[in-house]
């Protein structure tokens, strides 16, 4: 029989390092269908740029600030990341983030799930940092 229900702690998920270079804790799944984790970057540090090659992402500043530079199809933004600011990055999208003299807290919503021991979902790209 299938698990129910999933309940997790952010105190108590392994923290991981995301291939982007930011600390990752993931936390809940819905097999097929989405998950979820929270990223860190320490004050002043610059995550990786990166694209997906079969995820999408929604994101929600919790706490810190900083900025998220996305590129998709010769358009690009730089968005100033603060609590409270949600964003989504869509499949295709190049994009690079940095912290603040706070550093940064997000937490997230990746579509399908993200597949756990893929080395070719995140791709290394040039970025803005």
């Amino acid at each position: 029989m299938a698990e129910r229900f999933t309940t997790a702690r952010i105190d108590q998920a392994p923290e991981e390092t995301a291939p982007d270079g930011s600390a990752v804790r993931p936390l809940c799944v819905l097999p097929g269908v989405a998950s979820f984790a929270q990223f860190e970057l320490a004050p002043g540090q610059t995550a990786r740029a990166v694209s997906h090659a079969s995820v999408e992402e929604i994101w929600f500043v919790v706490s810190g600030a900083g900025e998220m530079w996305r590129q998709q199809d010769g358009y690009e933004e730089v968005t100033i990341l603060e609590p409270g600011v949600c964003l989504t990055i869509p499949l295709g999208t190049t994009f690079q983030f940095r912290a603040g003299t706070t550093g940064l807290q997000v937490i997230a919503v990746t579509t399908p799930p993200w597949p756990v021991g893929s080395s070719n979902e995140a791709r290394f790209e040039t970025g803005r940092w």
